[in-house]
């Protein structure tokens, strides 16, 4: 990054309810702990991170005061590490009670089980419906009496706007899970909650034969076109699944063996209003009820009569698979909510410009920041640790905090929805389960942030942020947070472990892995 490199290192005494939110980002001076100073130095400072722009700011979590600075003003992109701010602007703004509604309305008479008029299915961007869920939807408009729907199925997204794809989005991700089209009206394959995708599971058959291949949820709305086959039994597992851009074809190429596990992966829909309507319509007939007109996409009447409804878990709950898995859809899908909650339009503009607003409440100067979207997915977005550092320390001032944190990957913690994307690493050290904080990732950006205490109790936040790295940053990330868990004020530590440059290891970045 450009400008001089710095460090500095400070001891205070003042409590953090003492601290103003305007002074959170304002560093204190005291007596260095040189030791400290020399072994974070070091780390960040590897050869095998020569030409790459780190910025490192470790702070005490009680007093805000800084304990170690090394280009924390300088911006970079932060990858996933965007989602502490807009995780943080959505449980502030919309509060952890909030639920998303999903709603199945008519409009005109229902005599004799017919409804006169239109089955409206209203979404206001849930992104944990599955297909059960608008099954049972169904059932209670089956329930409500209908039995035929002599106008149509009128899918209303309109919650949001029909900006599907983020500004600064990678094309060549657009047909992979971790880079879904947004939309108010929506369905997750799983309870990761993969908001606008399908699974493609790929069987074997017998050996020479094609492979079988599903999809989950079942559905036409996608065409598969394979050449899959079935291998020797013993052979090796070689399964490629690209959805064709602008279409809704899914190409399944490769082999699978006999006898062997079923090959599952994730594909983006486009337009995943109509995968929707889709299910819907198919959930309908499943419990006779029959849509005579078709389906079409439109707003609700606000007279319209809700015959049934959904309501999601709680965003506190949303938190755990969000915030621990990593999950880009989720990020998106509150951005947007949080615009129409501030403002009532659901876009990525109304909703940046709240989130903005909350983060300057904060200490954080939104004039000396950009932020395109909210999982961190666009090349645009640009923030300093020093940024996530002074939100890392506000947040624990908020009634909302202990949701927030716990949703946050703990380290070492094999459980998927307790260590998320930290669970393979700093396993085995002083940071295991005691690091809580989000990783980021984008090809030649890393980042970590969260929170740790070190051996002596002194709570610590801590953000780091690589920028045009040509090797992983995750070993000097884990090497910084083990530090910093082992580090006891004034006492002479042992040599420090400087990370030395890696070899590939894919269990270091688990964000949009499945299998890890």
């Amino acid at each position: 990054m450009p400008g001089p490199r710095s460090f500095a290192l400070v001891l205070a005494a003042a409590a953090l309810v003492a601290v103003p939110a305007a002074d959170l980002a304002a560093p204190a001076s005291a007596v260095a702990d040189d030791a400290l100073a020399r072994d974070l130095d070091a780390i960040i400072g590897n050869p095998a991170l020569a030409g790459a722009d780190v910025g490192l700011v470790v702070r005490r979590a009680d007093t805000g005061a800084v304990l170690f600075s090394r280009d924390g003003g300088e911006r970079g992109q932060p990858a996933s590490n965007g989602k502490l701010l807009s995780s943080a602007a959505a449980l502030d703004v919309l509060g952890p009670d909030f639920r998303f509604r999903t709603t199945a309305a008519a409009t005109g008479q229902v005599r004799a089980g017919v409804l006169a008029g239109d089955l409206h299915l209203r979404g206001t961007g849930d992104p944990t419906m599955l297909a059960a869920d608008y099954d049972a939807l169904a059932a209670q408009v089956a329930a409500s009496g209908v039995r035929i729907v002599r106008g149509r199925l009128v899918a209303d997204d309109t919650w949001f706007d029909s900006v599907r794809l983020g500004t600064g989005w990678a094309w060549d991700d657009e047909p992979y899970y971790y880079n879904a089209q947004i939309s108010a009206l929506t369905v997750s394959p799983d309870t990761d909650y993969d908001a606008g995708s399908v699974i493609v599971r790929v069987a074997p058959a017998a050996a020479g034969q094609p492979a079988v291949v599903t999809t989950d949820p079942p559905t036409d709305y996608v065409t598969i076109a394979t050449t899959a086959v079935t291998g020797v039994p013993g052979s090796a597992a070689d399964v490629s699944v690209e959805r064709q851009h602008g279409t809704n074809v899914i190409t399944v190429r490769g082999s699978v063996p006999a006898g062997g596990a079923v090959v599952r992966e994730w594909s983006t829909v486009w337009e995943p209003t109509g995968l929707v309507a889709s299910l819907f319509e198919d959930a309908l007939a499943r419990h006779g009820v029959r849509v005579v007109g078709g389906t079409a996409t439109g707003a609700t009447p606000a007279d319209a009569a809700v015959l049934g409804e959904h309501l999601s878990m709680p965003l506190s709950r949303l938190m755990v698979p969000f915030l621990k898995l990593s999950n880009n859809m989720h990020a998106e899908i509150l951005v947007k909510t949080v615009g129409r909650a501030a403002s009532g339009e659901g876009s990525w503009d109304a909703g940046l410009r709240a989130m903005t607003a909350k983060l300057a409440e904060w200490g954080v100067d939104p004039t000396a920041l950009s932020l395109r979207d909210g999982s961190g997915l666009s090349r645009m977005d640009q923030v300093s640790p020093d940024q996530l550092a002074t939100l890392l320390l506000a947040a624990r001032r908020e009634p909302w905090f202990p949701a927030w944190f716990d949703a946050l990957p703990v380290a070492g913690r094999g459980d998927r929805m307790v260590g998320g994307t930290l669970r393979n690493r700093m396993r085995g050290t002083p940071a295991e389960g005691n690091v809580r904080a989000k990783t980021g990732t984008l090809t030649g950006v890393s980042a970590l942030s969260g929170y740790v205490t070190t051996a002596d109790g002194t709570p610590l936040v801590f953000a780091m942020i690589s920028n045009d790295t040509l090797t992983s940053a995750k070993p000097f990330e884990d090497a910084v947070a083990v530090r910093l868990a082992g580090h006891r004020a004034g006492a002479t530590p042992p040599a420090a472990r400087v990370a030395p440059e890696p070899a590939a290891d894919p269990r270091l970045e688990c964000s949009w892995v499945k299998t890890c």
